[in-house]
């Protein structure tokens, strides 16, 4: 991971995210870029055909955006500048959801980190929710960082995972990176919904241990019918600072009905979580 997404709406939230980011990637060379859409206050139909560029009427939101970026630039180099980091700042008229997705694809981005809210929080739910389509939409990883929560080393971390995927390297190699990088324990969480383990579930289980490697990590597992919870206070009870999940794609008709695991612990958690892709076929 060398090319770091950070998306920012100026709060203290988001630059809280941002130090985070910063600290996290701290021995590494990294290129951040740093993202700011808006969308202007009236809309018209010149407006809407080109942005600000195309309409004779000029829009705070443009000077606004470019001030907050070169504000929030300024307040990231105040400390001693890293030589590993350089930055570079976007500005978009555009909704965030659909920027992140353009500027994935043409920057070739590795990670974004971004911040989010509890749901208890009712003045910044939005914040929350909009991270939350985030990692619906994207194809690529997104470390959430919680409000007010600063940088910690990361002795050991929580991968949480039913075994029911069939894990693919490329979509472990984030995990294992983070691992790596901060030298830190991988503890793989299965919270079971029944007892015991199926023959195809076993059979992942060893696919992942060799995608783990020589890395240091141990198994454990807890029982539960609500993974979301049982997660929670695993993490909580072992009073460990960072979470990795799978963010499965489950079929349209269960979107509807029910809400995913990644879904209810990003509104609700407390630690940085970092969400993989997971483009496997899940045997369950």
């Amino acid at each position: 991971m060398k090319r770091i997404l950070l998306p920012t709406d100026f709060s203290k939230n988001a630059m809280n995210a941002i130090c985070y980011a910063l600290s996290f990637f701290k021995n590494e060379v990294c290129t951040f870029y740093i993202l700011h859409a808006y969308t202007p206050s009236f809309y018209r139909v010149d407006y809407m055909l080109g942005g600000p560029s195309f309409s004779a009427i000029p829009d705070t939101s443009v000077e606004a955006s470019l001030k907050g970026l070169e504000k929030t630039l300024r307040d990231i180099k105040k400390p001693q500048p890293n030589g590993n980091h350089t930055f570079e700042t976007l500005s978009a008229f555009n909704i965030l959801t659909d920027e992140i997705l353009e500027v994935v694809d043409s920057k070739r981005i590795d990670l974004i980190i971004m911040g989010t809210q509890g749901a208890t929080d009712k003045k910044d739910l939005f914040i929350g929710t909009n991270t939350i389509h985030v990692l619906r939409k994207v194809k690529i990883p997104v470390l959430a960082v919680p409000a007010g929560y600063t940088f910690k080393e990361i002795k050991k971390m929580v991968f949480a995972t039913d075994y029911w995927t069939q894990y693919k390297e490329e979509e472990i190699a984030p995990l294992t990176f983070v691992a790596k990088i901060h030298k830190a324990k991988i503890i793989v969480l299965h919270v079971m919904e029944e007892m015991g383990l199926w023959d195809n579930q076993e059979e992942n289980r060893k696919v992942l241990t060799d995608y783990i490697g020589d890395l240091l990590h141990t198994f454990d597992q807890v029982k539960s019918t609500h993974v979301a919870d049982a997660i929670q206070e695993y993490l909580e009870s072992s009073q460990l600072d960072f979470l990795a999940m799978q963010n499965r794609k489950h079929h349209f008709w269960e979107r509807l009905l029910t809400r995913q695991n990644v879904d209810a612990i990003g509104f609700h958690i407390k630690v940085p979580f970092l969400v993989l892709r997971d483009t496997g076929n899940s045997i369950k």
